[in-house]
């Protein structure tokens, strides 16, 4: 079993956040990582030296200054009324919507959806904002949602 409950989450709340509603079709469609699963997922694509984005170092493809091509605010649009990811995000992205993503929070903590789901419900996600990184299943492009409401788009080495 590679999956979680989403109940069963640390954080399950912010998928049964009140204003932020998830249908029960989609809700089947974010799966948590057991920690084993989530851990070869981090290493094999984030870092193997570090367990969480606070601590990215030289040689971890999202610390070099080179992977990423541009910076933009984030938060001011997830605490609008506005309900689509920001338009940079969506074009730097361009996947199909069903493209598996991974919403990576830490060495055992990553998400596994689409790039469809993600899209409807990425203020959900972005609830846990300390530096989250979002890739695609054999995608270059990456994008990661720091604290400060910027958020970096690079392309992963």
């Amino acid at each position: 079993m590679n999956y979680i409950p989403l109940d069963d989450l640390k954080n399950a709340w912010i998928f049964r956040h009140k204003s932020l509603p998830i249908n029960d079709k989609d809700k089947t469609k974010i799966k948590p990582m057991v920690q084993a699963r989530a851990q070869v997922v981090w290493d094999t694509f984030i870092s193997r030296q570090v367990d969480h984005p606070d601590f990215f170092k030289k040689g971890d493809w999202p610390f070099e200054e080179t992977t990423w091509q541009k910076t933009l605010a984030w938060e001011s649009i997830w605490d609008s009324e506005q309900a689509e990811l920001p338009a940079e995000v969506v074009a730097h992205l361009a996947w199909d919507n069903n493209t598996v993503v991974y919403f990576c929070s830490a060495k055992n903590n990553v998400i596994e959806t689409t790039w469809a789901v993600f899209q409807r419900y990425w203020k959900n996600f972005l609830f846990m904002d300390d530096g989250p990184l979002l890739i695609g299943k054999k995608r270059k492009e990456a994008v990661q949602f720091l604290s400060n409401g910027q958020c970096k788009l690079g392309l992963k080495k």
